[in-house]
């Protein structure tokens, strides 16, 4: 019972947020820092009741549960957590009215759909690390496709001479954030991969064909998008593309192959 009151008002928490964001940057100017004042302490306050749940999603007596609901929840805390300290120092509003919500979501499936994937207290401590950069890389993955979703709809908007979002922030701006954002996962995505291959004995007996696969495929998409930008300026629809397939192909590491696992097969 106590869970499930902790997930209502940490989701509640997500949604006003989210509706105070929207009405802070469409509605009239003034008192504008007072209600994104109100906005942050709603996200704030929203953050630290998911944790709170999280203590009793994933906290085990004895081990971590790391199950598809659970980790999705997890990753969904680090993406709310990230996107805040963003929020800070780019204007990147207009991304918390698409995000916020998912997270909620997020909660309410971790709390409908308990799992038992325990993660025993004895594992390595570079497993454990691997596992906290992937969950990094992935959040601040998803916060640039998110941003690449956005930037495409002003770049639609603005080519068929349609009004833009009143939330969103210049078409530049959003550009800047979408690359910085992507190259500072990429870094920890490589970081990441670099320490899961040191602990590869078996992908087959380990389940992890298919993670290697579209992790392998997502980096090198990611490495290609980078490096193009730096050698021949890409950007703009390109740039969009390169970041929503790579995305798309580690969402498809990340959660695919463990969805197959643990609802299709009913493997741990």
């Amino acid at each position: 019972m106590q869970n499930l009151i902790i997930s209502l008002v940490a989701i509640a928490l997500y949604l006003a947020a989210s509706v105070r964001i929207v009405v802070t940057t469409t509605g009239r100017a003034t008192r504008k820092t007072a209600k994104k004042y109100q906005a942050t302490m709603l996200l704030i306050t929203a953050i630290l009741a998911h944790a709170a749940t999280l203590s009793f999603t994933v906290g085990a007596n004895d081990g971590f549960d790391l199950g598809i609901f659970n980790m999705a929840s997890l990753v969904g805390w680090f993406i709310g957590f990230f996107l805040l300290m963003i929020m800070s120092w780019r204007p990147v509003d207009s991304l918390a009215v698409m995000i916020y919500p998912i997270i909620a979501l997020m909660i309410a499936l971790a709390y409908l759909f308990p799992s038992s994937h325990i993660l025993p207290p004895g594992t390595a401590f570079g497993i454990q690390l691997h596992i906290v950069l992937s969950i990094i890389a992935y959040g601040l993955f998803a916060i640039a496709a998110a941003q690449a979703t956005y930037l495409g709809i002003a770049d639609y908007k603005l080519r068929h001479h349609r009004p833009s979002m009143d939330f969103m922030p210049p078409l530049p701006t959003m550009e800047i954030v979408l690359f910085q954002l992507t190259g500072f996962a990429f870094v920890i995505l490589t970081l990441s991969l670099m320490l899961g291959a040191m602990y590869i004995e078996d992908m087959r007996a380990q389940h992890l064909t298919h993670k290697i696969t579209f992790s392998a495929i997502a980096w090198g998409v990611f490495a290609t998008l980078l490096y193009g930008r730096w050698r021949f300026g890409w950007r703009g629809r390109r740039a969009i593309k390169y970041v929503l397939s790579g995305f798309t192909s580690l969402a498809l590491g990340f959660f695919g192959s463990k969805a197959v696992l643990e609802l299709v097969l009913h493997r741990v």
